[in-house]
């Protein structure tokens, strides 16, 4: 059985405002809920190196604080200029009333 990474319970993540998450070990992570699902990507901005956590979510993308580009939080693609290079997305598993991701998936 693969071992569970618990990131939050459920109920501390409302729709529209993305939790980060810091646990040690892994990069920062976005926890985002979207329509009922919740999705997990990395918190850093790959085009300007921000804090997307600090940025808005509209429906199911992110926007970056810094210079208005947008992700996917359920894929990690880039949908806007000038973002182009994707964040990591995770798998989420929900356990319990528990945002959790695999251990096996996180970051070497």
């Amino acid at each position: 059985m693969t071992e569970l990474i618990n990131l939050c319970i459920t109920s501390e993540v409302e729709e529209g405002t993305p939790l980060a998450v810091s646990l040690s070990g892994l990069p920062e992570l976005l926890v985002c809920e979207f329509e009922g699902e919740f999705f997990v990507t990395d918190n850093t901005c790959t085009h300007g190196n921000a804090k997307l956590s600090e940025g808005y979510q509209e429906e199911d993308e992110i926007e970056c604080p810094f210079h208005g580009g947008t992700f996917s939080i359920r894929t990690g693609e880039a949908t806007s200029f000038p973002c182009v290079i994707p964040i990591k997305s995770y798998p989420v598993t929900i356990v319990d009333e528990k945002v959790c991701i695999s251990h096996a998936q996180q970051p070497s």
